[in-house]
């Protein structure tokens, strides 16, 4: 999987940003299998930017359900 840009991530949804993070999740977990299983993968580089994307991910959708329920205060 190419590396995600962090523009490309913010003019992204909440339901879309939900799905590219499961997509990442799951590489996440096959990397992880191989690792566990003694072969080396093809990036072992890769688990720690995958691990960086999701946790910017995770702040990216509580950045926006946190300005939607100001913005849902001040009407």
């Amino acid at each position: 999987m190419p590396k995600l840009k962090k523009y490309e991530l913010k003019n992204m949804n909440v339901a879309q940003l939900k799905e590219k993070e499961n997509e990442l999740r799951k590489e996440l977990m096959k990397i992880n299998s191989q690792i566990k299983m003694g072969v080396m993968p093809k990036n072992p580089g890769n688990v720690r930017t995958i691990k960086k994307t999701i946790a910017f991910i995770k702040m990216l959708i509580h950045q926006k359900k946190k300005s939607k329920e100001v913005s849902e205060e001040k009407k």
